[in-house]
């Protein structure tokens, strides 16, 4: 059996065990996958959280489980403590990047050998959104990164892992707290993840005001950026720009004009 299926079978036993028809939530727990693996006499995958994942981040759930949401609605997988998790019913569990924006040409900052050694499409992402200051660019205001890949515990949920966070300040003085989360290659944006932010900065910078961005790969390079917020219990797309760095000498008088119109 591949590793998809696997991951299939066992997720789907786990929601079997908990559903009820009309239920919107129920949680379950991590050890949970091992007692489903050997009575389904399926390998374990040596690391439980990669099966989790997959389904938060990378892979819809099987269909057994989507047809039992209502309409309008998907099923996700959220954190619910220690080694606990929550299947629930949310209005928006992926956010996709557009088709028919504009491309924002941005003179590439990327030292090369950033480029060069960069280990994972997340890690390229993140360091060209870092060196070419496009937080700042996407939002208008100043921003300096706090640290990435920050882990740390969160009330619950448990332990919760961002990206990179960057604290930021306007003209006027108003400082910002902005969790960044990166998808490259087949992981997505998930609303999970800007839940678990949101959560996150408002336990430990509350005097901050929280902006939460996403940032996605998409074909030729080309990064869409996203600013999240929350609206009634959902996930809503703010803003949404798509930048494209290129030489200096790339971008021409025509595209600049263009940008000034736009801007009017």
């Amino acid at each position: 059996m591949s590793k998809s299926n696997r991951y299939d079978s066992i997720i789907v036993e786990i929601f079997k065990k908990h559903y009820k028809k009309g239920k919107e939530d129920f949680v379950f727990n991590r050890s949970e996958l091992e007692k489903v693996s050997k009575k389904l006499k399926v390998e374990l995958p040596k690391n439980l959280g990669d099966l989790l994942y997959s389904f938060r981040f990378r892979k819809d759930l099987p269909k057994e489980i989507s047809k039992t949401a209502i309409a309008g609605s998907a099923w996700t997988i959220e954190l619910a403590g220690h080694a606990s998790y929550k299947f629930k019913l949310s209005k928006m569990s992926r956010i996709v990047p557009r088709l028919d924006l504009i491309q924002i040409k941005i003179p590439d900052s990327t030292p090369e050998i950033i480029g060069k050694y960069a280990l994972s499409d997340e890690q390229a992402l993140l360091a060209k959104v870092r060196y070419n200051r496009l937080i700042d660019i996407f939002l208008g205001i100043t921003t300096y990164s706090l640290q990435n890949h920050l882990r740390t515990t969160v009330s619950g949920m448990g332990q919760i892992e961002i990206d990179e966070i960057y604290v930021g300040v306007n003209r006027n003085g108003v400082q910002y707290i902005v969790p960044v989360q990166a998808k490259g290659g087949k992981d997505q944006i998930g609303a999970v993840q800007t839940k678990q932010d949101l959560a996150c900065c408002s336990e430990k910078f509350p005097e901050l005001i929280c902006r939460p961005i996403a940032a996605q790969f998409m074909a030729n390079d080309l990064i869409a950026m996203f600013e999240l917020a929350p609206v009634d219990d959902e996930i809503k797309v703010i803003e949404e720009k798509h930048y494209k760095l290129l030489p200096a000498d790339q971008i021409s008088k025509e595209d600049l004009k263009g940008y000034v119109k736009i801007n009017k």
